[in-house]
């Protein structure tokens, strides 16, 4: 056998083993994540500072990433400039920083007079339009799957149910050298009016 051909199959069998490593994590975060996981907060993060000290700021779960995409758009829902800087940590450096025109989407969405701003806020158990979105405390999230959340290999689709709303919304997740990014979020649609701002009560 030549020194090419020694090579050749040295490569081989490094492609062949990396191929079985990445099926063998990707089996492995099916069988582990799945179900509902649940997450509570004393109080919530108001910079981008505060939300890497959280322990979720690891990411290492779809759960986590969920749970902090959450959070970082309650950020952006009182203070625009650092919840991009959150939503672009969560997102993560495969990914380029927030377009001009997404900006726009969560902008115009959060300028919605029927409680724009108070969409995030009401992912938290507790919060309705019957009490103008106050969470309980601790500030508590669920998320979970369903029987369709791991279809594509590498990302995660995420549930959770809003006070303002009648059906569970989706997060979606991808994984990258064992870290969980923001991928798309289906989360910032309307939800009802609070009660305050309702005409018919």
């Amino acid at each position: 056998m030549g020194l090419f051909d020694m090579f050749k199959r040295k490569a081989a069998n490094e492609v062949k083993n990396d191929v079985k490593q990445s099926i063998k994590e990707s089996e492995q975060n099916r069988k582990r994540e799945q179900g509902t996981v649940r997450f509570q907060f004393s109080s919530l993060p108001n910079t981008l500072e505060e939300l890497k000290a959280l322990s979720e700021a690891s990411m290492d779960t779809p759960y986590k990433t969920a749970a902090l995409s959450i959070l970082s758009l309650c950020i952006y829902a009182k203070n625009k400039d650092e919840g991009i800087k959150c939503l672009n940590f969560v997102r993560g450096p495969h990914q380029k920083p927030l377009l001009p025109s997404e900006i726009q989407f969560f902008d115009d969405r959060f300028r919605d007079s029927n409680g724009g701003k108070l969409i995030p806020i009401s992912y938290f158990k507790g919060a309705t339009p019957e009490n103008e979105y106050t969470p309980s405390k601790p500030y508590t999230l669920e998320l979970f799957t369903n029987s369709h959340s791991y279809e594509q290999d590498t990302y995660c689709t995420l549930h959770i149910y809003s006070g303002g709303a009648d059906s569970e919304r989706q997060v979606q997740l991808r994984v990258a050298s064992g870290t969980w990014y923001l991928w798309q979020q289906f989360l910032v649609v309307g939800i009802k009016a609070p009660k305050s701002q309702n005409p018919w009560g």
